[in-house]
C-alpha cells in the first residue's frame, strides 16, 4: 500500500468578471441525444447537467422525476448508468445563455497525488467541485482551464462546497468508469476531520440514521433524518472516533460506509453535535460569532475536512491510502481553544 501525504501547491488565479445577464435562446423542442464515448459508465442526471448546460440544476432533476426524459424508450431514474449507444429523449427545455460569458478562470490546486490515469487534489474550502445551482464555474472547469491539453478530467465524486479536502479526478475514462465503480461497492476508504459543538460521548462510534434528500421552496437541497421505514429514506452509516475533547467543542474522525449527500453534517447535528461553521444545519448564532472573531477564537468556514481517501489503483491495482493535513485556519482554531475542566 502506498501512503502519501500532501503539501502545498500553486497558488490561486483571481477570477474575472462575469459579463452581460442571461438572454433566452429560441423556442426549444424535443431533442434525441445519443451517448457517445464521453458519456457511457456517467448518471443520468450528470449526464443532462452537462448536456443541458444553462438549465438549473433543479429543472434536471425535476424532469427527470416527472418521466420526460426517457433512455431507450423508457422511464429511468436519476442514478441510471449510461451505455454506449442509448437513445435519450430529451423534452422541451429553454437555456438561458450568457451573451460573451467569460470563461472560466485557470486555476492549479495543491495536487497530493498525479499520474497518468488520475490525479487527487486538495480543495479549499468555498470552492464548489463544478459550476451550477447558481455557481459559475468549480475546481473540474478551473483545472480544465489551466490544462487544455487534458483530453479528459472528470470529477470521480464530490465534496460540498464548505468542505475542503481529497478530491479524486480521473483523467481516462477506464480510470473514471472503474473508481466509479469502487466508491458504489463502498471499497474506498474516506475519513474527514470535524469540530462538532459540545461534549461527544466516547462511547458512540456508529450513526446508522437513513436520510431523505428534499427540495426547499427555493430550490435548495437540504437532507433530513427519517424512520428506518420511510419509503423516501436510504440507509446512511457513519463511523464516529472522538479524537480530543475540548472546552465546549470535541474533534472527531469521521468515516462513512455510505455516501449520502450532506451525510455527516446532517449525522452529527441529529445527535446534537453539529459542525462549527455548517451554515445549513449548524447553530448559526455561534457561527456569526467564530466569523467575528469574538472570545479570541476566529473561524469564517464550516470545520470539515477530508483528511484520509484510500482507493485501489484502477491500472495497477496497488492500494493508495492519501492524506491531507488540516488547514491552517483549522490548526489554528484547535489551538485557541483549552482542554475541558
Amino acid at each position: 500500500m502506498q501512503r502519501i501525504i500532501g503539501g502545498k501547491g500553486a497558488p490561486a488565479r483571481k477570477a474575472s468578471p462575469l459579463a452581460a445577464a442571461p438572454t433566452p435562446t429560441a423556442p426549444p423542442a424535443v431533442r434525441h441525444v445519443y451517448v457517445g464515448e464521453d458519456g457511457a459508465g456517467q448518471r443520468l442526471d450528470n449526464y443532462l447537467v452537462k448536456t443541458l448546460k444553462g438549465v438549473p440544476k433543479t429543472h434536471v432533476y425535476r424532469i427527470i422525476r416527472s418521466g420526460e426524459v426517457r433512455v431507450n424508450r423508457g422511464r429511468a431514474g436519476a442514478d441510471t448508468r449510461l451505455a454506449l449507444g442509448d437513445e435519450l429523449r430529451l423534452p422541451p427545455v429553454r437555456v438561458a445563455q450568457r451573451a460573451d460569458t467569460a470563461p472560466a478562470p485557470p486555476r492549479e490546486f495543491p495536487i497530493v497525488y498525479e499520474d497518468e490515469h488520475l490525479l487527487v487534489l486538495d480543495k479549499p474550502a468555498g470552492v464548489a467541485v463544478h459550476g451550477g445551482s447558481g455557481v459559475s464555474f468549480g475546481v473540474i472547469e478551473q483545472l480544465r482551464r489551466a490544462r487544455p491539453e487534458a483530453k479528459l478530467l472528470e470529477l470521480v465524486h464530490r465534496l460540498d462546497k464548505e468542505t475542503s479536502g481529497l478530491l479524486l479526478i480521473a483523467k481516462k475514462r477506464s480510470a473514471l468508469t472503474a473508481l466509479q465503480d469502487q466508491f458504489r461497492s463502498r471499497a474506498t476508504g474516506k475519513s474527514y476531520a470535524a469540530l462538532v459543538i459540545g461534549a461527544w460521548p466516547a462511547s458512540k462510534k456508529v450513526i446508522d440514521v437513513a436520510l431523505h434528500k428534499f427540495l426547499t421552496d427555493q430550490g435548495e437541497r437540504r437532507v433530513r433524518t427519517v424512520a428506518p421505514d420511510d419509503e423516501d429514506g436510504r440507509r446512511s452509516i457513519t463511523l464516529v472516533r472522538l479524537v480530543r475533547q475540548y472546552e465546549g467543542y470535541a474533534l472527531l474522525d469521521v468515516t462513512i460506509k455510505t455516501g449520502r449527500t450532506h451525510q455527516i453534517r446532517v449525522h452529527l447535528a441529529s445527535e446534537g453535535h453539529a459542525i462549527v461553521g455548517d451554515d445549513k444545519y449548524g447553530d448559526f448564532a455561534l457561527n456569526r460569532e467564530l466569523a467575528r472573531g469574538q472570545a479570541g477564537l476566529r473561524l469564517e468556514r464550516m470545520f470539515l475536512h477530508a483528511r484520509r481517501l484510500a482507493f485501489d489503483h484502477p491500472a495497477s491495482a496497488e492500494r493508495l491510502e492519501l492524506e491531507a493535513p488540516l488547514p491552517a485556519e483549522c490548526v489554528r482554531l484547535l489551538a485557541c481553544l483549552s482542554s475541558p475542566h
